[in-house]
């Protein structure tokens, strides 16, 4: 299956309050962990030109620890086929971000506080620190989504 790509403008352009710099895209991408850093690239291209470095980056690097997760803690990383979709929105204030899975029957998402010498288990931590609001859902059809927030930082 072919990943998807989805685009579309909050505001049509010409309109009161239209900006090239906002608007809405959706891609999936394959169940492995080559999905971590092609998420990462396409969403840097994505943004680059929309969002200030500071906040480009903390999105990159939320996006990258989420999409490791789906990965290697769902069932999209387990069984053939899986899927993980990376939907991003960019308005005025804040850049959205969910990454929806094939949800797990073993594990739930969690913030642990790392150990200072383990080598992982710091994702959602950093989620949770750099984030200006974050959650998941669970929906029997689609899945388990993971969502973060992060506004727009000065540039």
């Amino acid at each position: 299956m072919r990943s998807e790509e989805r685009t579309s403008s909050l505001a049509a352009p010409g309109t009161p309050g239209a900006d090239a710099r906002h608007g809405s895209w959706r891609r999936e991408f394959p169940g492995e962990e080559s999905s971590v850093p092609a998420a990462r690239a396409w969403a840097r291209g994505l943004l680059a030109v929309r969002l200030a470095p500071a906040t480009l980056d903390d999105v990159v690097l939320l996006l990258s620890e989420v999409v490791t997760n789906a990965v290697s803690h769902s069932d999209s990383g387990r069984t053939a086929g899986g899927r993980v979709t990376v939907h991003v929105t960019r308005d005025r204030e804040a850049v959205h971000v969910e990454v929806t899975d094939d949800g797990s029957a073993t594990s739930v998402p969690a913030v642990r506080v790392p150990e200072a010498d383990s080598d992982g288990g710091r994702g959602l931590w950093l989620v949770d620190l750099l984030a200006t609001a974050w959650g998941s859902h669970h929906d029997d059809e689609a899945g388990r989504s993971v969502w973060f927030e992060v506004a727009e930082q000065p540039g």
